[in-house]
């Protein structure tokens, strides 16, 4: 009687151990993570990433941006739970890599020689057949040919006989470790040039973001990165003529500080342009100075053409402005004569003195942009004859290149804009957007475009201010500041009166006199009050809904329009008299001014701000955005991307196949048996199983 010896049970706490290493190393462990990862990289894609917080607040509300902010949404790739399900992934898949590594090797090393006999009879792909030679030298014979096919051969010498052992394919085996090999170094090279070392500086190393303002040269240390630094990819502005070492990376509550070992000098920035406005080509020519060794490095860096110095890539980014200065020339929005103009730098700020705006609270004028081309589609006051129908012309609009529309575009440069904000005492600040000069818009008239809106979510709104006969806006300011002066206004009264009538029924004329004198003060806001239009024409419709019945308001609307553009013309020649210009002549192109005119009138009581900043010249200078990067990691993930196109070619290309022959004496020659088997089941194995049986058997059953 044998004793058996009891297996003591396992612990509990080994028992879960065990349980959480086959799920952590489990493939369906990996895909979940894969999953989220997938998930979270496309809100990554989808959403701004490091973005100040007003940025989100303007475009998705309090709510949603305290709760993107408190799950990390708006710096996915650097937030902590981001960074550990790619730690949890490449623990995962090395584990399933360790556990499943000792199983391949030993299979691509074995042969199965050992395999019975009879299993043989249990393989789809099977035949017999006999041989002449003696099992062994049939063997020898039969390995030898699979061998000068590629097959991989072993013998196996038996009591009954001789078994021959061959395989092919193995490297469909490898291609399942280098595709998960891939995985772990991507992930590793992904981490080393993510946010995780400049996290891990904050973390343990003292360094914060900086939220303040200021010169980046007095920024304290523990802003700032050294030189050493392993990993970081960081933003540099170089203007032309000007050279910097400190780079930036933004983070969400600030930014960080890189310094680098080198300096880069902007001698010439090119931008080249397509007739669409969108830019061709952004090139910048610099020289690189050695802050060790004291060299100076002529380089060129354009897009997707990078520089390198010191293990760190130099890109073109983009463009920005380096501190244009510009004159603009301030104008009073309620028409008064006195203006006055202002030079600044893009970048800065002026104070408005008490003395130079129309209002008594205090305004600062900020510098934004200048854009010295602007390419607009003008097409879009083109008409269109709907009753033509041409099947020929129809089908071609619609057919031939990708990039074809049915909308024809009319592209033309307009000129340069400048971009400014106008911020009042307590801190709230409008942008405004206004063009240096007139542009036709398709109705023969050119207007300046002083664009303006209140937040950055918003599109830009444009009052349209008509060139007058020497192409500028004096024309237009002197008509409006001529509309607050109730004695020029009595006086386009009279004169409209006067030629409008005739002579002999002064009662007519008394008449008309009142009411175009009614409908001029009530565009001109001389009739405003609470809840009431400030003026223009707005003012002129709410009193047609109070006064007229409404079945007579669209008659008494065009009788009304009449003698207000009446009474403006007269209005204007009475303004030019007394700024001692020659009268408006009265044909076509001054009714399309007076037109227009009307409309601006009418829209510059919505003006949100008394002065309009006219850009009268400029002198750009341009700056080269660089994004400087030190990736060490690249190496890893190219070195992973080659293994994972492997890895997927093998197990999808690669079929593993064994071949067994077993060779027995019967008579004068041998009896033999053959077997194949394949990772899978594919029609190409049927046709290369009678290749072998062909060759093998010489085709005999």
């Amino acid at each position: 009687m044998n004793d058996t010896v009891p297996v003591p049970p396992l612990r509990p706490d080994a028992t879960r151990a065990r349980a959480l290493l086959e799920l952590v190393s489990s493939m369906r462990f990996a895909i979940s993570l894969l999953t989220v990862i997938c998930i979270a990289s496309v809100i990554g894609t989808v959403l701004k990433q490091h973005e100040p917080m007003g940025n989100y607040v303007n475009q998705f509300g309090p709510f949603w941006t305290e709760l993107f902010f408190a799950i990390k949404l708006n710096a996915v790739y650097s937030a902590w739970w981001f960074l550990l399900i790619l730690a949890f992934l490449v623990t995962s898949t090395s584990l399933c890599i360790a556990r499943n590594s000792p199983k391949i090797v030993a299979d691509l090393k074995a042969y199965k020689e050992n395999i019975r006999e009879q299993s043989l009879q249990a393989f789809h792909h099977r035949a017999e057949g006999w041989m002449a030679e003696a099992p062994e030298a049939a063997a020898r014979n039969v390995g030898q040919a699979l061998a000068g096919a590629g097959w991989k051969v072993r013998l196996q010498q038996r009591d009954a006989g001789w078994m021959v052992a061959a395989k092919a394919g193995s490297l469909n085996k490898l291609g399942y470790l280098a595709a998960h090999s891939a995985i772990v170094l991507v992930c590793l090279g992904g981490l080393l040039d993510g946010d995780l070392i400049v996290r891990a500086q904050m973390l343990w190393g003292g360094k914060v973001p900086y939220g303040g303002g200021g010169m980046l040269a007095d920024v304290p240390a523990r802003h700032r990165l050294p030189t050493t630094n392993p990993t970081f990819r960081a933003n540099l502005l170089v203007a032309e003529g000007t050279q910097s070492h400190t780079a930036i990376l933004n983070q969400s509550d600030g930014i960080l500080l890189q310094e680098l070992p080198f300096s880069i000098e902007l001698k010439k920035f090119i931008v080249e342009f397509y007739s669409t406005g969108m830019p061709k080509l952004f090139a910048s020519e610099i020289v690189i100075h050695d802050l060790e060794t004291g060299e100076a490095i002529p380089a060129r860096v354009e897009v997707n053409h990078p520089a390198s110095h010191r293990g760190i890539e130099i890109y073109q980014s983009s463009f920005d402005d380096g501190g244009s200065s510009v004159k603009l020339k301030a104008l009073a929005m309620d028409g008064s004569p006195k203006t006055f103009e202002v030079d600044g730098t893009i970048g800065a700020s002026t104070e408005l003195a008490r003395g130079q705006q129309a209002g008594s609270d205090k305004m600062t004028l900020e510098y934004t942009g200048l854009r010295v081309i602007n390419v607009e589609n003008l097409a879009g006051g083109q008409g269109t004859d709907v009753r033509k129908v041409d099947l020929r012309e129809s089908l071609d609009a619609r057919l031939g290149a990708a990039n074809k529309t049915t909308t024809k575009k009319t592209l033309r440069n307009v000129g340069p804009s400048i971009s400014y904000k106008l911020r009042d005492a307590a801190g709230q600040a409008r942008e405004f957007n206004n063009y240096m000069l007139a542009t036709d818009l398709g109705d023969g008239v050119p207007v300046f475009l002083f664009g303006m809106r209140d937040t950055p979510a918003e599109s830009f709104r444009y009052l349209r201010v008509p060139a007058d006969d020497k192409g500028s806006t004096e024309g237009f300011f002197h008509l409006r500041g001529a509309l607050n002066d109730a004695a020029l206004r009595e006086q386009a009264v009279r004169n409209y009166a006067r030629q409008a009538t005739d002579p002999a029924k002064p009662e007519l004329a008394q008449q008309l006199a009142a009411s175009t004198g009614r409908a001029l003060a009530l565009f001109a806001g001389a009739e405003t009050g609470p809840g009431k239009a400030p003026g223009g024409l707005q003012a002129v419709s709410e009193f047609l809904e109070a006064n007229v019945a409404a079945g007579e308001r669209a008659r008494a609307g065009e009788v009304l329009v009449r003698i207000l553009n009446g009474a403006l013309f007269e209005l204007a020649q009475a303004s030019r008299q007394q700024a001692g210009l020659a009268p408006l002549p009265r044909d076509e192109k001054t009714q399309a001014f007076m037109t227009q005119a009307v409309l601006a009138l009418s829209d510059a009581f919505a003006y949100p701000a008394p002065l309009a900043f006219q850009l009268q010249d400029f002198k750009q200078v341009q700056a080269s955005v660089f994004q400087v990067t030190r990736s060490p990691g690249r190496v890893i993930v190219y070195l992973g991307c080659a293994l994972l196109i492997m890895g997927v070619f093998a197990m999808l290309y690669v079929r593993e196949r064994r071949l067994w022959v077993w060779l027995s004496p019967q008579g004068a020659g041998s009896q033999a048996r053959m077997a194949l088997s394949s990772n899978r089941k594919l029609m190409d194995l049927d046709r290369e199983f009678d290749r072998l049986r062909d060759r093998i058997l010489g085709g005999k059953p």
